[in-house]
């Protein structure tokens, strides 16, 4: 393989992916364990899929914002590196499948000539920050929240206090009290308030979803807003230090609050206050300007495509915006898979009709900005020629959906299929409930919730069942979840579990019930909490029959083979290698950008570059000693048991002392030179102790 090189301007984003390419080519030698290169890949957005020898590359685009000139250039790359598909996710991002490992260096840095990222698109980092896509048009929004995402972003991108958590963090911005951006299941969710004239945010913490949702609490009724940079900082400093490492199904922060509690967490983040790089942090407000509005013409008399169905889209897809004379138009995309050719052509349709920005929605779809009123029927029949015209955005026709088996390893059944089949069940058989935003149906592949199944009102995540020693492929039902607003949200119920060809029954009994026996006006969420869990799981259950199986059940959806369950490795978050060699590497290459940022007067990064020196020293020297600590906090209580205060190793203070004093100093120049000084003689020191206590 021969060495890349980039021409690009921002060095230090040349000097990652030139890094990513060098680190590509020593794990090609074998000089780098597989399951380190997994985690430093992750954190660079490229992901193993299903398929052998072929990564899926994530493209993060903070708070879905993406222009023209970025689309066709994401065409571009996914027709030369990939399979010629955009997959847009519920994080607001762009996926493309089937890339060579061995590309991803260049396909980055051409990425990067329009300002496009992938770092930290995946792995045990901050994830991509999310945020209402009506963001700085919504009539009812209290400012504009898209700044602040952007500063979160920016703050936090490559930031040393979030590059090798225990587990992924995830944070969102919602544009109103609608909560469009699902506060509730974030480990930290914004929601804007105005108190007169001084703006700040409701502030909920650790929500997740997954396996075992919970439901994020508030911490904040009115966090100001030259306060929400520090208060995250000071958050993710805490899930840095005490989040479990080894057990990664119970990482994310949601279980740590749920081990130390709720007030401790936020007591120790009071304690981080003083680290912290900075104690106040102004907005730019400007960082993030309205698109320009696409200039006033004469538009000529257009013939409809399709008359009615212009009128459905008008009522489902089509809002006035906050600004006076324009409208915001969401566009439904099945799937959430647009090729490139049709992006070719959406772009070249759009320009003219609707500003030059677009934004990736939380169901996969696509909001369009600025469109005059006069152009409305020209961007239908541009839309309509694409099959994007589809009536019915964010209703019950509008099914979300993770990529499922298609290409990922932990995919147990088919859910891009399935979501297709469903929504065909409503335009068929529901038609007027394309009109109905209360009830919003979303799938999953496994029990993950990448396709957000947790909070649907009707979900379904893949799973597996046996009959006659046979396996065939299944869906789990879950019932009841959803946003009630203002950062209050309900985890939906597991019902029942019934083989995945019935799935379509599932949502035809639960519809018709529904129709039938709901109350004028009544809610869905007010019909099933009136019905009960119990009367669900008996309407169901004759669904759930297995003497009745044929053998078409035995096949998935979008299959011809007989099922069988392959589930291969997770790659949601790196998998720690605790190998104490490598641990060795790590601790002395951390300990070179501690000096690098100390030579670049980034105090702050100098001081949490050493800290993590010193933790990974010892969490080495631990593993030689057979003692591997789920936590940093851990490892630096087990360090001083079992080398310091047994004599093992000489150190001025305790190791606690030592280096804890991250959290009792100002971030000065002075501090962060006599802590890297630390750092640097602990590793020396520690190095040649473990070759003495070998001899």
């Amino acid at each position: 393989m021969q060495s890349f090189r980039t021409e690009l301007e921002n060095p230090i984003v040349e000097k990652d992916i030139i890094d990513l390419d060098r680190k590509i080519r020593a794990f090609r030698e074998g000089k780098i364990h597989e399951e380190k290169f997994r985690s430093l890949r992750l954190a660079r957005g490229v992901y193993g899929q299903r398929q052998p020898g072929v990564q899926m590359v994530r493209i993060k685009l903070p708070f879905g914002k993406v222009t023209f000139k970025q689309i066709l250039r994401i065409a571009d790359i996914a027709d030369e590196y990939g399979s010629g598909n955009l997959h847009l996710t519920t994080r607001q991002d762009i996926q493309i499948h089937y890339v060579s490992l061995d590309r991803t260096p260049e396909l980055w840095a051409k990425l990067e000539q329009d300002d496009i990222t992938l770092r930290e698109a995946c792995g045990n980092t901050v994830r991509n920050v999310t945020s209402s896509p009506t963001s700085g048009i919504d009539p009812k929004e209290p400012f504009d929240v898209s700044p602040y995402a952007h500063a979160t972003f920016e703050y936090l991108l490559r930031n040393p206090i979030c590059q090798e958590m225990g587990r992924k963090f995830k944070i969102s911005f919602s544009s109103s009290e609608e909560d469009t951006a699902f506060s509730y299941i974030h480990d930290l969710g914004f929601i804007p308030k105005q108190r007169g004239e001084e703006r700040g945010f409701k502030v909920l913490l650790g929500g997740g979803l997954g396996a075992q949702p919970a439901l994020a609490s508030v911490v904040k009724e009115f966090l100001p807003e030259d306060e929400v940079i520090p208060y995250i900082e000071s958050i993710i400093r805490v899930f840095d230090r005490y989040g479990e490492r080894n057990n990664r199904n119970k990482a994310r922060l949601k279980f740590l609050v749920q081990k130390i509690g709720l007030d401790e967490v936020l007591r120790l983040a009071e304690t981080e206050k003083i680290a912290n790089k900075v104690k106040t942090y102004k907005i730019n407000l400007d960082a993030v300007p309205q698109p320009v509005a696409p200039e006033a013409v004469t538009f000529a008399e257009v013939a409809l495509q399709n008359p009615l169905k212009y009128e459905q889209w008008l009522l489902t897809n089509v809002f006035e915006q906050k600004q006076p004379g324009f409208y915001g138009v969401f566009v439904k995309v099945p799937v959430g898979d647009i090729h490139t050719p049709e992006a070719r052509r959406l772009v070249e349709g759009l320009r003219g009709l609707v500003a030059d920005e677009v934004r990736i929605t939380q169901n996969q779809g696509l909001l369009l900005k600025y469109a005059r009123k006069e152009a409305l029927p020209a961007l239908f029949n541009v839309l309509n020629e694409l099959h994007l015209a589809e009536p019915g955005f964010d209703s019950v026709a509008d099914v979300t959906t993770c990529p499922g088996t298609d290409t990922c390893n932990l995919g147990i059944s088919n859910s891009m299929t399935l979501s297709r089949v469903l929504e065909d069940v409503i335009y068929n058989e529901y038609e007027d409930l394309i009109y109905n935003r209360d009830i919003k149906i979303k799938i999953s592949g496994c029990m993950n919730s990448c396709g957000q199944h947790g909070l649907a009102h009707i979900g379904f995540h893949g799973s597996s069942l046996k009959a006659d020693k046979r396996v065939l492929p299944s869906v789990q039902v879950l019932l009841g979840g959803g946003t009630v607003g203002d950062g209050i949200g309900r985890a939906a119920d597991k019902v029942i579990k019934v083989p995945a060809k019935r799935a379509t029954h599932v949502l035809r009994y639960v519809l018709n019930d529904y129709q039938a026996n709901s109350i004028a006006e009544e809610t869905f969420h007010a019909y099933y909490d009136r019905q009960g869990k119990d009367y669900f799981y008996q309407l169901l259950k004759p669904l759930a029959d297995l003497t009745t199986l044929t053998e078409e059940e035995f096949v998935d959806w979008g299959h011809e083979e007989t099922f069988a369950t392959a589930i291969g490795v997770g790659e949601c978050a790196g998998v720690m290698i605790d190998l104490v060699a490598t641990l060795l590497f790590e601790a002395d290459e951390k300990l070179g950008w501690a000096k690098e940022a100390f030579a670049g007067s980034r105090w702050a990064d100098a001081i949490y570059h050493s800290y993590n020196t010193m933790v990974s020293t010892a969490k080495a020297l631990l593993l030689d000693k057979a003692v591997n600590s789920s936590t940093q906090a851990g490892v630096i209580k087990e360090f001083d048991n079992h080398y310091v205060n047994t004599g093992l190793v000489t150190l001025p203070v305790s190791f606690n002392d030592l280096v804890l004093q991250i959290n009792q100093n100002e971030p000065s120049e002075a501090f962060a030179g006599a802590y890297l000084q630390s750092a640097q003689e602990f590793i020396t020191e520690m190095t040649a102790a473990r070759e003495a206590l070998k001899a």
